[in-house]
């Protein structure tokens, strides 16, 4: 056996084995699969579902996660929908890619069965110390370089075909990038026929398409060939794309697990500076600190949220809640469920490149060179609801106004919120759930479904 194959084969049979195993929390809330032929591993060719709501709901809202994101980081914001839309289930998806990411340890803390420290120790206690365990998928991993904007609409097609049995209405939603990739569906061309045909609806959070210049042909063909030999973002820098995913989902975790020990993260000396709290705090007032928009760097603006700050006493120092929502829930967002967190170890760059072509379903030169069909920009005769933050801003906005016009879609079908002055990128699924602006304007846009 070669070493890459060892190396993918624990992380591999762990996912197949999670997929298999997951159980219903209750009965209106399942994990499941849907098979999906596509580039890379056999185990990777699935689609995993988070759904919430009845089975016997008449509509389905599908919802897709952004850059470096995964399903269950919408489920906080869900559990607040719910209730208000009787007939309706949501469906969260989890891409193809969070099939690589061996949950394993993280999934027994979760569930209380190993301790902070372990769960620290076990994904990344060992850098600078080890060649490390058998979780990590090699960065080079030659088949990612695929997974682009056409893998990821033909994995939600199938989903779409899904929902839609038995008559049922579905409308798309996306977050941040997640509404890029509903544009792209929304815009593509099935043989003559716009994939908006099959919705009944298009909900942006923070996202979609429209708003900045596409990118060239010229600048397609390089990052094609610079993503070949380097198929998954590395947000950190560090040659470990996977170490951005595993941050959140360590940091989130201590935060639910263990959230008045002294923080774990905060006491390792390879943490940057710039997320380590001034004082000794707690792992809550810890993780707390670096996601606030306050306290946290620019860097993590895609995880930011309106939470509060430090005590002012205190050792270690807690953390007073002052925000449009709580670190228990932000750390709830990315920690997720056992054996489905709320972040993404590795996110394919091809997707982000692919997404910078879609143009809002107009048709130019790269997305020939990038075999894209986003062309049926002016077939999308559906309702849309758009909802901007400080990281989104007007172009999300002006985005959804543009996609409106172009196909026609009078002004009456079009809810725009702007939040951008009050909102940061992750609160709309972070705020709580009697103060939360797109709870409150997306439940009356979606009841008006037919």
């Amino acid at each position: 056996m070669t070493s890459l194959t060892l190396r993918l084969a624990a992380p591999l049979a762990c996912a197949a084995a999670l997929l298999a195993a997951a159980a219903p929390a209750s009965a209106a809330e399942r994990i499941t699969t849907i098979p999906s032929p596509g580039p890379g591993p056999a185990a990777s060719d699935v689609v995993t579902l988070l759904k919430q709501g009845p089975a016997s709901a008449d509509k389905v809202l599908v919802l897709m996660p952004g850059t470096s994101a995964g399903a269950s980081y919408f489920k906080p914001v869900v559990d607040a929908l719910l209730p208000k839309l009787p007939g309706w289930q949501v469906w969260s998806v989890d891409r193809r890619e969070n099939t690589l990411k061996d949950t394993s340890v993280l999934k027994r803390a979760q569930e209380g069965k190993a301790t902070g420290q372990e769960l620290f120790d076990s994904y990344l206690g060992w850098i600078g110390k080890s060649d490390g365990p058998a979780h990590f998928t090699p960065a080079e991993a030659p088949y990612a370089k695929d997974w682009g904007m056409r893998v990821a609409v033909e994995d939600l097609r199938r989903v779409v075909k899904e929902a839609r049995k038995g008559g049922r209405r579905v409308v798309l939603g996306g977050h941040s990038l997640g509404g890029t990739i509903a544009t792209a569906y929304a815009t593509w061309d099935f043989a003559g026929r716009a994939g908006a045909k099959d919705l009944s609806g298009l909900v942006y959070i923070d996202g979609g398409s429209g708003g900045r210049a596409p990118v060239t042909t010229a600048a397609a063909r390089t990052q094609v060939a610079e993503i070949a030999g380097k198929p998954f973002l590395d947000l950190v820098g560090l040659n470990l794309p996977w170490a951005a995913g595993v941050f959140n989902a360590v940091g989130s975790t201590l935060a639910l697990e263990e959230p008045d020990a002294p923080s774990i993260l905060q006491a390792w000396p390879l943490l940057p500076k710039d997320l380590k709290p001034p004082v000794t705090a707690t792992n809550l007032a810890s993780y707390g600190y670096a996601l606030d928009v306050d306290t946290g760097p620019d860097s993590l603006a895609l995880v930011q949220a309106h939470l509060g700050s430090l005590a002012t006493s205190g050792d270690p120092r807690g953390f007073v809640e002052g925000g449009l929502g709580t670190v228990t829930r932000i750390a709830g967002v990315f920690s997720g469920l056992p054996g489905m967190d709320g972040s993404s170890w590795y996110h394919p760059r091809r997707l982000s490149l692919d997404g910078s072509a879609v143009n809002n379903g107009r048709a130019t030169p790269a997305q020939k060179v990038l075999g894209l069909r986003t062309t049926r920009g002016r077939d999308v005769k559906v309702p849309i609801y758009a909802f901007s933050t400080s990281l989104g801003r007007q172009r999300v906005l002006d985005g959804a106004k543009a996609l409106a016009k172009q196909s026609g879609v009078p002004s009456r079908s079009v809810t725009l919120v702007d939040r951008t002055r009050t909102y940061a990128h992750i609160d709309p699924l972070s705020a709580s759930p009697a103060t939360n602006d797109f709870v409150r304007t997306v439940v009356p846009f979606l009841r008006k479904v037919r």
